[in-house]
């Protein structure tokens, strides 16, 4: 029988999603407060594939929340998810967007972090197991709120009922 060896040059944690930490988003009610106030919604790296996450917190964001979504993928141009179509940049919405949500890799978010600035959104959320340093500081910089390393679907459902109480006042 032959005995599988690691590859001693591997880095485990360089390939693992980082586990959440309390300075990744603001505190519950600051993220709750987001959350109740978001109308509008952009999925950067939304995916027309029904087998990625994005796609799937997508449709969730569809059927569980008042949101409006839009999709930003320029490689999926003419796709669409549940009539929502694709638009290839954040700066070619046509309406203010609240919050971006980011399905990228964390080298690609501080670009989108800038894009985000330049839109006025309110808000940068980058989904769980990414994360980016310089991101976060444009984000917070502008006045965003900024989150990382985070599910917005997990996080919706943990907070709902205070996202509701905020809603109602």
């Amino acid at each position: 029988m032959e005995h599988l060896s690691l590859d001693p040059s591997r880095d485990p944690a360089a390939e693992s999603c980082p586990a959440p930490v309390f300075s990744d988003a603001p505190g519950d009610d600051e993220l709750a407060l987001s959350l109740a106030r978001t109308r509008r919604v952009a999925i950067v790296g939304a995916s027309p594939n029904p087998m990625r996450t994005s796609y799937q917190i997508a449709v969730w964001l569809m059927e569980h929340t008042p949101y409006e979504l839009y999709l930003v993928n320029p490689a999926a141009g003419g796709e669409e998810i549940r009539g929502h179509g694709f638009y290839s940049s954040l700066d070619e919405i046509p309406v203010e967007i609240d919050l971006v949500d980011v399905f990228r890799r964390a080298e690609f978010t501080p670009t989108i972090a800038a894009e985000a600035r330049d839109i006025h959104a309110k808000a940068l959320w980058l989904q769980l197991g990414i994360s980016h340093a310089d991101a976060m500081g444009i984000a917070r910089s502008a006045g965003m709120v900024a989150v990382q390393n985070r599910c917005i679907k997990v996080e919706y459902k943990r907070l709902e009922d205070r996202i509701a109480s905020f809603r109602a006042l």
